[in-house]
């Protein structure tokens, strides 16, 4: 297993280490800055290094922060639309080879905010959007050599900048379990669409907790 980082060296190195107590040698980091020009070539070459095979590619970078429209400038928009989506479409472009060779998967991590948009975060949502559609043109353009779905999770976790608890409890209310998420169903949701289901592409499957439900 390759583990992703961009500037989190610390955290993708914890990880790492403990997937490693469980299964010695499971679990290798790269770093790259897959918003930046080459970026993703450069991930994709550093990972030929240790490997020719791969069976799923998981695209799950991604920077989240508000942007009201006034506030809007080139810089934030190149900044979310180059994290969020030009990344993760030349990360797949790069590993194709790979993937077709192992008749591989790629899971897409968009956002149930891809459909409902969110007040003051128009370029974010825009992002997934276009990575929700990204993962269905993928699906059919790549037919039966590669499978491409996607999920988009509801609340699973909080945002570093944490809403207040009456925000909490009105998101929460909203869904049909009327409780959050955790990160084990998102992983649960990719193993499956990933590897554990062989006549399903172009899907997105929102683990959401039934938030989708309502209008």
């Amino acid at each position: 297993m390759f583990l992703h980082y961009n500037s989190s060296a610390n955290e993708a190195n914890e990880l790492a280490e403990r997937l490693n107590a469980i299964r010695a040698g499971s679990a290798m980091c790269l770093q790259a800055d897959l918003a930046s020009n080459g970026g993703a070539a450069r991930l994709a070459g550093d990972l030929r290094q240790h490997t020719d095979h791969l069976e799923l590619l998981v695209n799950n970078a991604s920077r989240f922060y508000p942007t009201p429209v006034e506030a809007v400038s080139q810089d934030t928009w190149d900044d979310l639309f180059d994290s969020n989506l030009r990344g993760p479409f030349f990360l797949c472009q790069s590993l194709l080879p790979e993937l077709r060779e192992a008749s591989g998967s790629i899971v897409n991590i968009i956002d149930i905010h891809a459909e409902r948009p969110m007040r003051s975060h128009a370029l974010y949502c825009m992002t997934k959007a276009g990575l929700a559609m990204m993962t269905r043109s993928l699906a059919r353009e790549l037919g039966s050599e590669i499978r491409v779905n996607g999920v988009s999770p509801g609340a699973i976790l909080w945002p570093e900048d944490e809403p207040t608890d009456r925000v909490k409890d009105h998101i929460l209310g909203r869904t049909a379990l009327k409780r959050m998420g955790d990160p084990q169903d998102i992983a649960d949701a990719v193993i499956y669409l990933g590897l554990d289901a062989p006549y399903v592409t172009g899907q997105i499957l929102a683990v959401d907790g039934g938030r989708s439900l309502n209008v």
